[in-house]
């Protein structure tokens, strides 16, 4: 079984495409709304979430998380495999973040490798993109910008309204000035702004959407390691693949704002505590 696991509602823009390309898989996802957004904690706090959900996906017979959050990506990725795959050494299972598939596919598409990383403060400050750029392509060069008050507006599905595209392009401005030609969106609910996102940057920047990158990375990593392939859980029947969702929040409020993250209705969703 393939776990996705984010602060909120963001990871599901990335379980909407893994769902598209690798329709044959079960799959979990576990947002902890109750606790959302990471974007504003430390991160000490933010390991200790993200250690809380890890177990409790590891727990439920998940071979493989992919953490859909860019600030747990971050802040918290490599502690997280240091501690529950490296040092245990298990071969069997797996966690993955966002970020390199990113920086791969704007390394990759990027001309001039002028990129502009937009984030929470949290991602922005740990300077994760900063850092694996410098490791893919050392003469590139990233500008990053925080953009706080985006999360709030897009939960409140406030995303289309006039005050939001202000906002936006208030925060893009300054990116403006430095000629990319590739715009990171480095937060899993921005995709839901894309348009917005492009229109802004001009038909010149590619402005990378989160969730086709992502799965298509992973589509490639299975094909590399059949050792994790092999484990996870398939669909065996008409029915198709099992799709659970978990979440630390409101159940009802996760059915209505999720299915616009997911781009289709969800049925079921089951209340859970971290601990």
């Amino acid at each position: 079984m393939i776990g996705v696991f984010d602060s909120g509602y963001g990871g599901l823009t990335v379980l909407k495409e893994l769902l598209r390309q690798l329709p044959q898989y079960d799959t979990v996802y576990l947002g902890d709304n109750g606790r959302t957004p990471y974007g504003g904690h430390d991160a000490e706090t933010i390991l200790s979430y993200s250690r809380q959900a890890v177990e409790h996906l590891f727990a439920q017979d998940v071979k493989l998380i992919v953490v859909g959050c860019n600030t747990v990506s971050a802040v918290a990725l490599r502690a997280l495999q240091e501690e529950y795959i490296v040092k245990p050494q298990r071969k069997d299972r797996n966690i993955l973040g966002v970020i390199f598939p990113l920086i791969e596919k704007a390394v990759e598409l990027s001309k001039t490798k002028r990129i502009g990383v937009v984030g929470t403060r949290a991602t922005v400050a740990s300077e994760a993109y900063v850092h694996e750029l410098k490791k893919l392509c050392p003469e590139g060069r990233i500008v990053q910008q925080a953009c706080p008050l985006l999360v709030p507006f897009i939960e409140e599905g406030w995303d289309q309204k006039p005050e939001a595209k202000m906002i936006l392009k208030k925060y893009l401005r300054p990116l403006q000035s430095y000629n990319l030609d590739t715009l990171i969106l480095g937060c899993t609910h921005y995709p839901l702004m894309h348009e917005a996102f492009q229109r802004i940057m001009g038909k010149n920047v590619h402005v990378l959407d989160t969730g086709p990158t992502v799965a298509a990375s992973l589509v490639d990593y299975l094909k590399r390691h059949p050792e994790i392939e092999n484990g996870l859980s398939k669909s065996t029947n008409e029915q198709g693949a099992t799709r659970r969702f978990l979440t630390t929040g409101d159940a009802e409020r996760f059915k209505t704002l999720g299915s616009r993250f997911l781009g289709q209705g969800i049925v079921e969703v089951k209340r859970v505590k971290l601990q």
